[in-house]
């Protein structure tokens, strides 16, 4: 069952003057690569979530919690590519579960997606503001950090309405740099034997060591950290001979992503020593400067110099996600309008064959999520970005396992498809870890937002309702189609 972005425009396509295709064969495994890793914003990761990981999860088991969830999702994606290379869509949970369940089940998860996408891009437009604002008063310039999110979004719209080719471009340029300066640190630590305890494995990865602490809150960060490889699939209309470059471009994300994020952080518990992390960690958060628990090391290895020049890449760092999630949400929208699921002229792309329609509207999306935030003067950093980042975890949780128990459904009903492993086995094994991440995730809602329990009660509720409203709102899509084609019957 293999859905091409042709076939999508012959049963759905607008009016002749006005283009729906996208760029076919314009980006390949590496700049999908970069794409991934730019939502992923390494530096904001490890600067990010690394501290409270390690405070109030496992401490220097920490490095094992990314291990763990980056193995929970090589086994999802083994039924994930096995998708891929049967379903061809730019709007891959909801092509994958539509697949597997009908289109009202496809488009609530596509109304989970949207959620999950444009509130942790709002998330991190109240981090980057933050992070800006705080960089420009550090040279003597006061701009608040929402009239510095607005501006973005302004930019960000224009490069979204560009060739795919050159996003990927600004992308590389980005997530290099910041992955550089990462990596250094890292050796840097490695190759000097590390601190005052040395550098050990069994520190950090034996099981013991993981179940220190509270290790469901450690692993709950790791997902959050890491989430994202999943938009390898958004691009396949677009990539050059999608069946390898999707699978390929998955396999080598996450496997990236995995290394990079378990060795960063190993090394950063090596340079404090694994029986003084946590309360390292726990000290930079009580400083009310969570950042200073990477940057310190930074500074005291390499100068005053790369504190400043760290600081300048953790705003790009952001920067790269917020383009990686806008580019991501524009071809979602732009595959429920192929399909009908959407209004025909949000499908209309320009002459670069970039979804201009949908790029506006996921501007606009974002300007409605970030301003009252800004109009009620809440800290951008305990509110915005802790509250959204928290929700789009919940909401991708639940994409995730329900892909997984799509893959199974799917080839149940295919013949021909005899790998067990990939169809069967490691899906189902996959929603049973997921379900069980999930399970950590709503246990400890609170402390991942940092907010009060009704704060938490109430993100929480939103994610059944919004993909209980996409359901309904597909139902009367099809209703409305099913009155319009009645009324063309002759009589």
């Amino acid at each position: 069952m293999s859905i091409s972005n042709s076939e999508s425009r012959t049963t759905d396509a607008p009016a002749r003057e006005h283009s729906t295709a996208l760029r076919s064969g314009s980006i390949g495994v590496l700049g999908i690569l970069f794409f991934v890793l730019s939502a992923q914003a390494p530096l904001t990761g490890i600067v990010g979530a690394l501290p409270l990981a390690a405070a109030l999860g496992n401490g220097a088991g920490a490095p094992g919690a990314y291990l763990i969830v980056g193995i929970v999702i090589v086994i999802f994606a083994v039924g994930f590519v096995a998708m891929s290379r049967k379903i061809q869509a730019n709007g891959a949970f909801y092509a994958y579960i539509t697949a597997a369940f009908g289109r009202k089940t496809g488009t609530g998860a596509a109304w989970l997606a949207l959620l999950a996408y444009n509130t942790v891009q709002a998330a991190m437009y109240g981090l980057y503001g933050a992070v800006f604002s705080g960089l420009l008063a550090s040279m003597g310039l006061d701009v608040p950090w929402w009239l510095l999110a607005l501006t973005t979004m302004a930019g960000v719209q224009v490069l979204g309405s560009l060739n795919i080719e050159l996003g990927a471009r600004v992308l590389a340029v980005l997530v290099g740099l910041e992955v550089a300066v990462l990596l250094l640190l890292g050796f840097t630590v490695l190759f000097s034997g590390g601190g005052p305890e040395a550098i050990s494995a069994a520190a950090s990865f034996s099981p013991d060591v993981i179940a220190t602490g509270a290790p469901g809150v450690a692993i709950m960060f790791a997902v959050a950290s890491m989430f994202g490889f999943e938009s390898t699939a958004i691009y396949s209309a677009e990539a050059k001979d999608p069946h390898r470059t999707v699978a390929r471009a998955t396999y080598l994300s996450v496997g990236v992503i995995t290394v990079f994020f378990s060795f960063t952080s190993w090394m950063l518990v090596s340079y404090y020593g694994p029986s003084n992390v946590m309360d390292a960690a726990g000290a930079a958060l009580e400083s009310g400067d969570a950042t200073s628990f990477v940057l310190g090391p930074i500074v005291e290895l390499f100068g005053p110099w790369a504190g400043v020049v760290t600081g300048v890449l953790l705003v790009t760092s952001l920067l790269a996600g917020i383009i990686a999630f806008h580019n991501g949400i524009n071809r979602y929208l732009h595959s429920l309008a192929l399909r009908g699921s959407m209004p025909v002229i949000v499908a209309r792309t320009n002459r670069h064959h970039a979804p201009a329609a949908a790029a506006w509207i996921q501007s606009a999306a974002a300007v409605v999520l970030v301003t009252p935030f800004a109009i009620l003067a809440l800290d951008p950093v305990l509110t915005l970005f802790s509250w959204f980042s928290g929700l789009a975890v919940a909401a991708l949780l639940v994409l995730y396992m329900l892909c997984s128990v799509a893959v199974v459904g799917f080839f149940r009903r295919e013949r021909g498809y005899a790998q067990l492993w990939q169809t069967l086995i490691a899906p189902t094994l996959a929603a049973l870890l997921l379900g069980w991440i999930l399970f950590l995730v709503i246990s400890n809602f609170t402390a991942l937002i940092g907010g009060s329990a009704e704060t938490a009660a109430a993100l929480l509720v939103v994610v059944p309702v919004v993909f209980a409203a996409g359901i309904w709102v597909e139902s009367q899509v099809q209703r409305r189609h099913k009155a319009a084609d009645l009324s063309h019957v002759p009589s």
